[in-house]
């Protein structure tokens, strides 16, 4: 008696399991047959074309392929990228050669020499010999809140005659390292401390 329920319980299922692939290939021979005629509101939304899609893919699947057809379907795979791969590396290598042909000396240096930066600050200490040290105040407009936001920063200017004194308003320009911290020269003394 168990063994009649289990027989009917099975041929249940495969005959509902055979319904919904029948159910499926319907509703793919609708959405496939549904051309431009049909109106938008047949189609559904996006969340219920989804569901649809998948059961038709689902039910376009095949008989699941042996592991020696899965591998000659990775090596036909690999032989087609593999002939991609080397068209475009001989391409690739053309067009290095056809540049290297006509880059053959060096090209002239196409910039002069740069302009240096030239501020204007006040002298916070001279007692290094040559050497002063120089604040500069910089006031600027916050990008966001626009408040004016000063700052400052020291530099490191080289005094030949040792001329500037503290207090002094010196312009200073930049210059190639001089040493360790100075990379910046006394251009002139503006106005000399009171």
């Amino acid at each position: 008696m168990a063994e009649d329920e289990k027989d009917q319980k099975a041929s249940e299922t495969e005959s509902s399991s055979e319904a919904t692939t029948d159910s499926i290939v319907s509703a793919e021979d609708s959405v496939a047959g549904a051309g431009s005629d049909a109106p938008a509101e047949s189609e559904g939304s996006a969340g219920a074309r989804r569901p649809r899609a998948r059961k038709v893919k689902a039910a376009k699947k095949s008989v699941p392929l042996t592991p020696e057809e899965r591998q000659a379907a990775r090596d036909a795979l690999r032989a087609r990228k593999a002939v991609a791969r080397r068209g475009e590396r001989a391409r690739e290598r053309a067009r290095h050669h056809a540049v290297e042909h006509e880059l053959l000396a060096t090209p002239p240096r196409e910039h002069g020499a740069g302009t240096q930066k030239t501020r204007q600050g006040v002298v916070v200490s001279d007692k290094a010999d040559k050497t002063i040290t120089v604040r500069l105040d910089v006031a600027r407009r916050h990008r966001r809140y626009e408040k004016i936001v000063r700052t400052s920063t020291t530099v490191h200017a080289h005094d030949e005659r040792n001329d500037a004194h503290i207090g002094d308003i010196v312009v200073v320009r930049e210059s190639r390292p001089l040493s360790r911290i100075k990379r910046w020269r006394l251009v002139e003394v503006v106005e000399r401390a009171r």
